[in-house]
């Protein structure tokens, strides 16, 4: 990413507005460390039921041994899928890329605690972004279970769509049903691996949301069933090819890396040293040439007697 040419251009023609994203940035900087810091002491404390990422326990019951949420980043999705929306229509999963990111969630409504705090976090997680569902981003659950109905679907949209608290994203967030051929169509290609559990008709699983692109390719993982808004934020504006979101953002992306091990963007301190330097020499050259053209202006009003 060319940074360095976005900051000078900002600099050059909007100098105030500059310095007022330079003090946003700098508290920005001043928090991130401790954000970090606080994410990873919290990550996997969200729910003692989510089954562990790793493959590593050799205690694990029969029914959880390869129940986990892989990692495929880059991976092309179906979108020649077909489900059921919450209207009882078919559509072809497709029919919702192409313009903006998706935010895909994987759950089933009979779902008994996980999936229900997975939608919430992901209601309130979207709630305090600053971008607007349906405007830079849309939503899409798909249950995995194939006894979900429509109706079960149209009465999940109504719930969440409540918890998000703006009605009129009810044509951004959609709920998908389907057969489990189509189903474990998506599931396989984002590596969400699951498992029925006969005796308690229930599913075994693990939890978290995906960032796909436009064009249906797998951009960013999301595990636990709370998500930083901050974090999601820069998904959807790495995700978008940058193509919404703000220069604070794209100088943010510059100095973070998404760590695909824990799902989370990390600070770069080269690179955080790096615009802190380029920040220096212009704020001091910015300082060098008020102070100069203020000095000019004063000999430059002097008349002589």
């Amino acid at each position: 990413m060319k940074i360095l040419p976005v900051i000078v251009r900002l600099y050059c023609r909007r100098p105030y507005r500059f310095l007022s994203i330079i003090l946003g940035f700098l508290v920005v900087c001043a928090g991130l460390p401790a954000t970090l810091k606080a994410q990873s002491s919290l990550q996997g404390v969200d729910s003692p039921e989510i089954p562990p990422y790793s493959s590593k326990s050799t205690v694990l019951p029969p029914i959880l041994k390869g129940v986990n949420f892989e990692q495929r980043l880059g991976a092309q999705i179906p979108l020649d899928a077909t489900f059921q929306d919450e209207n009882g229509k078919t559509v072809q999963l497709g029919s919702y890329f192409g313009k903006k990111p998706v935010v895909l969630i994987l759950a089933y409504y009979r779902c008994p605690m996980l999936c229900t705090l997975v939608m919430d976090g992901a209601a309130r997680a979207f709630k305090q972004l600053s971008f607007d569902l349906g405007d830079q981003f849309d939503a899409i659950t798909v249950s995995f279970d194939p006894r979900d109905t429509p109706a079960d679907s149209k009465t999940e949209q109504a719930k969440y769509i409540q918890v998000y608290g703006h009605p009129d994203a009810v044509g951004a967030w959609h709920f998908l049903t389907g057969q489990e051929a189509q189903i474990r169509r998506l599931t396989d290609a984002v590596g969400f691996h699951y498992a029925y559990d006969p005796r308690t008709g229930q599913y075994v699983h693990t939890a978290g949301i995906v960032v796909i692109t436009p064009e249906g390719k797998v951009a960013q993982y999301f595990y636990g069933v709370t998500f930083d808004p901050q974090f999601l934020r820069l998904a959807l504006v790495q995700s978008s090819n940058e193509k919404i979101g703000s220069v604070v953002d794209q100088i943010l992306l510059y100095c973070c890396t998404y760590n695909p091990d824990t799902g989370r963007y990390e600070a770069t301190i080269g690179r955080v040293l790096q615009i802190a330097g380029a920040l220096t020499i212009l704020l001091l050259g910015g300082g060098l040439w008020i102070l100069h053209r203020a000095t000019k202006g004063k000999s430059g009003g002097t008349q002589p007697v």
